[in-house]
């Protein structure tokens, strides 16, 4: 009984050490707020390790998911903030990593959701303006963008369903903001593909069993972005639901592939 209770408490320590130091590191992203008018974004913010204002760091922003909306300012952080605490990519990649928060009752996208059917019917809206927390958003890269340590032909972006969704549009309503993207199990109107940037390069990923974004999204975006110039590479994953996000941010050249760009060294063809 007793080498019981040692292996059960071996175990307890073990499975906790994980947790404890996700609980110091997610506090490197240090807590902000952007205030424009009477509205208000949360957003995380990582800095290099010594961040030096004097040099240029390229930008990422990841946008989350519509699980992690709400008001706590760290439920944004519940997939990709690991990824970019790493020892190894805070070395290799010395990068500003913005992650904004929408609340419960708002979305990155433009876009009505009917979540009574599966897959859920999305209708796209590339006609109307952006949603309060994706100007928001713009707003605040306005705002970083003209910070003398931010390389302005380094801005990237990218996020998961909802925000994959966010992805597309952004690229659509700041098409020169971006160096490059990654969009995982999002969608968006292809309409809006035309308006991208010639010779843009975007990572979309996608589960092919997705029950709740089809697939087709996916394969029409990248189908519609090359169609018009860009460059989209397309990774699909046989075995995935809607979570391809963890095959996703797992991939082992994301980083190197999404800092590899800049704005300057896309290879363009006339549309």
């Amino acid at each position: 009984m007793r080498l019981l209770y040692l292996i059960l408490a071996l175990l307890y320590t073990l499975l906790m050490i994980p947790f404890s130091i996700g609980a110091q590191t997610y506090e490197d992203y240090q807590r902000k707020t952007f205030i424009q008018g009477k509205d208000t974004l949360n957003y995380r913010v990582l800095f290099p390790k010594d961040f030096d204002r004097n040099k240029e760091y390229p930008l990422v922003l990841f946008l989350h998911g519509a699980g992690e909306r709400g008001n706590d300012n760290k439920a944004q952080l519940t997939h990709g903030g690991d990824l970019f605490l790493k020892k190894e990519v805070r070395k290799e990649f010395p990068a500003i990593i913005i992650f904004p928060q929408a609340p419960k009752e708002d979305y990155w996208a433009r876009v009505d959701v009917d979540r009574k059917v599966k897959p859920f019917e999305f209708n796209f809206k590339k006609e109307e303006g952006p949603t309060t927390s994706l100007q928001l958003v713009m707003a605040l890269l306005n705002s970083v963008s003209a910070e003398d340590y931010v390389d302005n032909n380094r801005i990237y972006v990218g996020g998961l369903s909802m925000g994959g969704m966010g992805t597309y549009e952004l690229i659509y309503r700041q098409p020169e903001m971006f160096a490059a993207a990654f969009a995982i199990c999002g969608g968006a109107d292809p309409a809006i593909t035309e308006d991208y940037p010639d010779g843009f390069n975007i990572w979309i990923f996608h589960g092919e069993k997705d029950d709740i974004v089809p697939p087709s999204f996916s394969k029409e975006m990248a189908r519609m972005i090359n169609h018009y110039g860009g460059n989209a590479k397309l990774s699909l994953y046989p075995n995935d639901n809607h979570n391809s996000w963890d095959s996703a941010l797992s991939e082992p050249y994301l980083l190197s592939w999404l800092f590899s760009n800049q704005k300057g060294n896309r290879n363009t063809t006339a549309k």
